[in-house]
């Protein structure tokens, strides 16, 4: 007998052969459209802090920030603030003041450090005077001319600001009911009026405190007049403080932050 015929039976596909996995890709792209989108919804509804603090980690995926908050610590709440934009500013400052070549004398008595709290610059008195007038509160033409370059500068950045003003140990004569805390307060606000009339806005100043004698820069030697200085510290953005001032705490730009004598 002949063999019979094999018969092969071939089924064609149906459309999968024409599409493949590109299902795949398109659904994933779904998920992470749907994904963006719920993380865009959170962040609208979060607090200002949180999107600061993402806003800050997408600036600086490294985390080389400095994160710092009030009473927030370990909360991922905290704002996300770069010391080295302080470093800067710091730069800049002391480039304009070495361009003031008729106050190459002074230079030796301003000091700028960046700390904890903003960029510190003080203005430190000298045995003669060097930015007031010997015992008074009124400015000389040095003081009037470095807190006008310092405010000229210092109006251009976002930061609020604060004054202290500060003296040594000594006592202050010549006048009744008058004392370092007084004098220290007046300098202070001496400053702050000079600054606010010379380039910096007119809210951008948060506190105006006189501490007389109680945070000597030379514990050492309570009488060195490098003690009697005025501070201006350049504060770092906390934009949820600055909104509200604690209790007890800030003050306005007309403040002094005057204490009594016991």
């Amino acid at each position: 007998m002949p063999t019979p015929p094999i018969i092969i039976i071939k089924k064609k596909g149906g459309h999968g052969g024409h599409h493949g996995g590109a299902w795949k890709v398109a659904y994933a792209d779904f998920v992470t459209a749907m994904m963006a989108l719920f993380i865009v919804l959170w962040l609208l509804s979060s607090s200002v802090k949180v999107q600061e603090a993402v806003g800050g980690y997408f600036r600086d995926p490294s985390g080389s920030s400095k994160r710092t908050g009030t009473g927030l610590a370990g909360s991922g709440e905290n704002l996300l603030l770069n010391k080295q934009d302080m470093g800067k500013l710091k730069a800049e400052l002391q480039s304009s003041i070495q361009k003031m070549t008729d106050l190459d004398t002074l230079k030796k008595n301003i000091e700028m450090t960046v700390t904890a709290e903003g960029l510190r610059i003080e203005l430190l008195e000298s045995e003669k005077g060097t930015f007031f007038d010997s015992g008074s509160s009124a400015l000389n033409s040095s003081g009037k001319e470095m807190l006008s370059l310092l405010a000229t500068e210092l109006g251009k950045v976002p930061n609020r600001i604060s004054v202290e003003g500060h003296t040594d140990a000594k006592a202050f004569s010549g006048k009744s009911n008058y004392s370092n805390w007084e004098l220290s307060s007046d300098r202070a606000n001496a400053a702050r009026r000079l600054m606010q009339s010379a380039g910096l806005r007119g809210d951008q100043v948060s506190q105006v405190r006189g501490f007389a004698d109680q945070r000597l820069r030379n514990p050492t030697d309570a009488m060195d007049a490098s003690n009697r200085r005025v501070s201006i510290i350049v504060q770092y953005i906390n934009t949820e403080r600055d909104e509200a001032a604690p209790a007890g705490g800030k003050t306005d730009s007309a403040s002094t932050g005057k204490k009594k004598e016991e």
